[in-house]
């Protein structure tokens, strides 16, 4: 059962879920995935609790994620790898785009989310 939602202004709500979906205009500006939390956790953490924490969520999580496609991306360095690699790295862009959209629909709706696999490099 989800624990009930705490009561947070509808614009913190919004700006939490926009910390998790600005991580989507990596489709658009490559490094978007990074720079979008970035902003609003800059923007925001001073200002709203429940923003500022679920950007800075939403950024480490971005930055644990490209921390695995370089890690991935270091498989392609042998001939005997790189199957495993592009493997790898579809089922972590998979990963990646299904936690983002949890992550933004649970800070729409109030509830904080952590993602898993998380590295918490931002504190």
């Amino acid at each position: 059962m989800d624990t009930p939602a705490r009561t947070f202004s509808s614009e913190d709500r919004l700006w939490g879920a926009l910390a998790h979906f600005s991580a989507l205009s990596m489709y658009f500006t490559g490094i978007g995935f990074v720079a979008g939390p970035l902003i609003v956790w800059l923007w925001k953490r001073d200002t709203s609790a429940f923003a500022g924490d679920e950007a800075r969520e939403a950024l480490n999580f971005n930055l644990s994620i490209f921390i695995y496609y370089a890690a991935a991306g270091a498989l392609c360095l042998t001939i005997i790898l790189i199957p495993i690699a592009i493997i790898l790295i579809g089922l972590i862009h998979v990963f990646h785009i299904i936690c983002i959209i949890v992550g933004g629909v649970k800070a729409g709706d109030g509830l904080p989310f952590r993602y898993p696999l998380n590295m918490r490099l931002v504190k």
